[in-house]
């Protein structure tokens, strides 16, 4: 049902409601305008409540009642105590008020410990837990993430959060072309993989209002949901291992996947471009690998064999150094 479909229904039937309920005491209008002035005021509490988050809302409400079982413990040893039972009412009223507060307060500022509450509480066998992987931004943008869903090396669900949807917006919405033609990009391959992906996906609705950097948002919803994050960037993917959190990255697979090759092998490379060192010449394989030729500066342009000297991994990725085979 439509929303603003429900909302003037809602208004309708307060309208009529009260309108009857007073019709009793002869205020007909008096009645239908008062239920009218209601049913709008609730819809414009419920619009201003938008951003409060299912999570928050549930660890405000297990804060409310535990102020009100601590309010009752202690009213009730104020009851063993000397106590003018004149003062009594306003002693549990009081109480009562301070220790609501204080737990829904505490609740609120401690949601994201609050692991056991409803909305959270997985109903499933300990065996047949599901793993959940949650994507970032970069690794949306570099599109290899569909490839590997098809090949069916990633299990469980993907969690695809909010927050990394507005941040590919922004992207898409940059003045900057080449940042905008990436943002779109993110956006067209998200929708191929809701598409065309036969993985669970799953949009998170949680915002972490309180943290503005999107890797660090990433890092508290993967501890949350006790997840993985699936990534490209280099920085996030040291963050999070620090903390604890397993990190997929696309990055370290297509380094692990490349072909191993070994000093005295033969292969064929076209020179592009001159490298950092004198007379070096810098070709590369169709894996994205860096050959690095000496003394090839001077045959720039040309499909040469050469021979490979030493092989060197990086965090970057792998170079081979090699020497023209005469």
């Amino acid at each position: 049902m439509n929303l603003l479909l429900l909302r003037f229904l809602f208004i309708v039937g307060s309208t009529i409601v009260s309108y009857q309920v007073l019709a009793v005491h002869g205020s007909n209008l008096f009645g239908g305008l008062i239920g009218f002035c209601s049913a709008v005021l609730i819809i414009f509490l419920e619009i201003g409540m938008r951003k409060v988050s299912v999570r928050g809302l549930s660890s405000t409400v297990f804060g409310l009642i535990l102020g009100l079982i601590m309010a009752k413990l202690v009213t009730d040893a104020f009851i063993l105590t000397p106590v003018p039972q004149e003062t009594m009412p306003i002693i549990r009223v009081s109480l009562t008020l301070i220790f609501c507060y204080l737990g829904m307060v505490l609740g609120l500022r401690g949601k994201d410990e609050f692991n056991i509450i409803i909305p959270y509480v997985r109903l499933r066998r300990q065996d047949q837990m599901q793993e959940l992987t949650v994507v970032d931004t970069s690794v949306i943008i570099d599109g290899r993430i569909l490839d590997i869903m098809k090949t069916k090396f990633l299990e469980g669900k993907i969690v695809i959060p909010k927050f990394v949807l507005k941040e590919l917006q922004q992207i898409a919405d940059s003045t900057d072309p080449i940042k905008r033609q990436r943002g779109r990009r993110g956006l067209e391959m998200l929708h191929t993989i809701q598409k065309e992906a036969s993985q669970d996906i799953n949009l998170h609705e949680e915002e972490f209002s309180d943290t503005p950097e999107v890797d660090a948002k990433l890092v508290k919803l993967a501890k949350l949901m006790d997840a993985k994050i699936l990534t490209v960037d280099f920085n996030l993917n040291r963050v999070a291992s620090l903390q604890g959190i397993k990190v997929l990255n696309i990055n370290e697979l297509a380094n692990a996947l490349k072909p191993v090759v070994f000093p005295g092998e033969m292969m064929q490379v076209k020179l592009i471009k001159e490298g950092k060192e004198h007379n070096q010449a810098i070709g590369y394989l169709e894996d994205g690998t860096m050959v690095v030729v000496e003394e090839g500066r001077k045959l720039l342009g040309q499909e040469i064999k050469v021979m490979v000297t030493s092989v060197l991994q990086t965090q970057a990725g792998r170079m081979i150094f090699t020497k023209i085979d005469r």
